[in-house]
């Protein structure tokens, strides 16, 4: 398999696994989707690590299929692609990307699905689809715009140019930036300590984020306001208000 889940004590690891590049050709895509969609359904899965192995995250789609495709395959290929990485983003539990290596093209746009994305101090980013005579085609022009703004991810698409590390923690590509031999161990530490917490309460507060950032305040609110509520008819919330309560702040055990 291209794709692999792995699950441990709450963390689900998906695991890019097509040596040496992880290019994203459409078997893999079609595996994310299916592994994406089971790590939502699983409850035993309660937050989520991409990642691509020590050497290299993802360094885009397989360029040699694409080039035998032809503008009615693409027609046809182009909503199950989005749909591949959507389905990573619509994971309704934390997503960490681990992000070694390249991270180009599709892989920049898989890391731009996941909540948080870590990075080794070699990692290089970037969405040089323009060299190809091509625009981002997985999210990269809708996801990016809105990590980054607008102008920034207008450099970065219409250029085709690579980031290191350094500086997409400055533009806020990446939100953490450690020694590669660390990542993994990073983004399983963040992992695992989400998913200790509050299962509901975490899929609230990243639905109405996600929801809110995709309509206008009113709407935002009104989703925001219904997920609050609606947790108050939680046993997690039961259990963190009596904690508090009883013991103090931070110490309500949710499992």
């Amino acid at each position: 398999m291209t794709v692999n889940l792995e699950v441990s004590e709450g963390v689900g690891t998906i695991r890019l696994d097509r040596p040496p590049m992880n290019a994203l050709d459409v078997a893999t895509q079609d595996r994310l989707k299916e592994l994406a969609e089971e790590a939502t359904r699983r409850a035993d899965v309660r937050a989520v690590i991409v990642y691509g192995g020590e050497k290299v995250f993802a360094a885009g789609a397989d360029i040699k299929e694409m080039q035998n495709m032809d503008h009615t395959a693409m027609v046809l290929r182009s909503r199950a692609l989005q749909e591949s990485f959507t389905a990573v983003a619509r994971i309704p539990k934390p997503v960490v990307a681990a992000i070694t290596g390249y991270a180009l093209g599709g892989g920049c746009e898989l890391a731009l699905c996941a909540d948080f994305r870590i990075a080794a101090e070699n990692a290089k980013l970037g969405q040089p689809e323009i060299l190809l005579g091509l625009i981002p085609g997985a999210g990269g022009t809708q996801r990016l715009a809105r990590l980054i703004g607008p102008s920034k991810a207008k450099d970065l698409i219409f250029t085709g140019r690579m980031v290191k590390a350094d500086e997409a923690l400055t533009l806020g590509l990446v939100d953490r930036v450690v020694p590669a031999e660390e990542v993994y161990s990073a983004a399983h530490e963040w992992a695992a300590r989400l998913a200790q917490g509050p299962a509901i309460a975490l899929r609230a507060a990243k639905e109405s984020i996600d929801t809110g950032l995709d309509t206008d305040l009113e709407t935002g609110l009104a989703v925001e306001r219904n997920w609050f509520a609606g947790l108050f008819a939680t046993e997690d919330r039961e259990r963190g208000m009596r904690s508090f309560v009883e013991e103090g702040p931070g110490k309500a055990k949710f499992l």
